[in-house]
């Protein structure tokens, strides 16, 4: 990693022996870091970085990657936002250098500004179309009301059909700035080449902003909606830990062994033992200084009834205890989720680049590897049970008659 005098961190990950490279530019922005008013502004920004330079228009963006057969992709996230290329390592400079282009020189026209918010309208009603996608959002804006980390990352339509050219430049100033920012590569690179290419073609970012963090505040509480649905949708969940928390490691392992695979406790007993469910998995979305751990299931309207008590005997079980076979094999899956990954080199370079952006130092495999060894049946009964005593959040969509209410399942997990 090197450090270029403004601040930009360039990051490198040399793979031996493979034909491809994955770059981008990884920024430490995304939803939450939006007024509520312009709700959906790093998800728009992120469509319209493409839509034209002073170089190049929309369709030559494109079509200049993938004339020498790359691609070329994007992402929002609540606190990253990325623009990426995978393509042939011979294209390496010219990939670097339309990333450059795109990050610093967009022009937005308002033309195509027009289109893509009627594109991004399309896309936030597909979400709408989609129960399990629309719940997870109805989750987030219950566990954190009013906040910016809870808002949607498409955004809301009303706002995204409004939004202005002047609101989405001024966003780009404002956080797309080099201490902001991250590019890395991951494959046929060579660091110091790389380095002195970034140095040349990043010169023209905007100054970095002295800005205050807005902190997290989880809040809980219940979101049910009644919808006519075949399967009625459920997210339980309570507030988790941020990313540089000594225990995120063990928390990660706790999701894995309740419900992070079929061989995982609530797969097993409600899937597999019961038939209540057609999905079930826990999850631990984890932030810079806060998180959620949550268990989402879909199943059968008349399933609820049973499905909701044995999903609570799941979690105070897990308190109780763990088997030393489950621990390990929960354990085996992290490490080799992160092992295999590695085989990507668009994973290589994006994980890098989180890890540079959350925790301003070069990701360490082994180092990651051994904090996974190092977890240990109290570790999981510990944050288990600081975690799972804190106040639920529950979403529901779909038919609900017979979903208890969340009084009765606060009680169930006290008890």
């Amino acid at each position: 990693m090197t450090k270029l005098p403004g601040g930009l961190r360039v990051v490198t990950d040399s793979v031996p022996g493979v034909h491809t490279v994955a770059l981008g530019v990884w920024v430490g922005v995304g939803t939450r870091h939006e007024d509520m008013i312009n709700n959906g502004v790093a998800h728009l920004t992120e469509h319209m970085i493409f839509k034209g330079t002073e170089k190049r228009n929309a369709q030559e963006i494109v079509e200049v990657i993938e004339n020498v057969g790359g691609n070329v992709n994007a992402y929002t996230s609540r606190e990253v936002t990325s623009y990426h290329i995978h393509l042939l390592k011979d294209d390496l400079g010219l990939a670097l250098e339309v990333l450059a282009d795109i990050v610093q020189n967009s022009t937005m026209p308002e033309e195509e500004l027009e289109k893509e918010r009627h594109v991004v309208l399309q896309e936030i009603g597909m979400c709408n179309d989609t129960p399990d996608d629309v719940i997870f959002d109805n989750y987030y804006e219950t566990a954190y009301p009013d906040q910016a980390i809870g808002a949607p990352i498409l955004g809301k339509a009303d706002i995204v059909g409004s939004m202005s050219r002047e609101v989405l430049m001024d966003y780009v100033r404002r956080f797309y700035t080099p201490g902001r920012m991250v590019v890395s590569a991951a494959g046929a690179v060579d660091h110091d080449a790389f380095v002195a290419q970034v140095g040349e073609l990043f010169s023209s970012l905007p100054p970095d902003i002295r800005q205050g963090k807005v902190a997290a505040y989880y809040e809980g509480g219940e979101d049910r909606k009644e919808k006519e649905l075949e399967q009625s949708h459920v997210i339980l969940g309570f507030k988790g830990i941020g990313r540089l928390d000594d225990d995120y490691t063990a928390v990660q392992t706790l999701s894995t062994l309740l419900g992070g695979g079929m061989s995982s406790r609530l797969f097993q007993e409600i899937r597999e033992k019961r038939g209540l469910v057609y999905s079930i998995f826990s999850f631990h979305s984890a932030w810079l200084d806060d998180g959620q751990f949550g268990i989402y299931a879909g199943t059968g309207p008349n399933d609820l009834k049973e499905m909701m008590p044995v999903m609570c005997d799941e979690i105070k079980g897990v308190m109780d205890g763990v088997s030393t076979e489950e621990l390990e094999r929960a354990k085996a899956q992290l490490r080799a989720g992160i092992l295999m990954g590695r085989e990507s080199m668009m994973s290589r370079a994006d994980h890098q680049a989180k890890y540079l952006l959350y925790r301003d130092k070069v990701l360490d495999v082994e180092e990651i590897i051994s904090r996974i060894d190092a977890v240990g049946e109290k570790d999981i009964s510990r944050v288990a049970k600081t975690i799972f005593a804190g106040k639920p959040t529950l979403a529901g969509l779909g038919p609900m008659a017979k979903l208890e209410a969340y009084e009765k399942i606060s009680e169930r997990l006290a008890a």
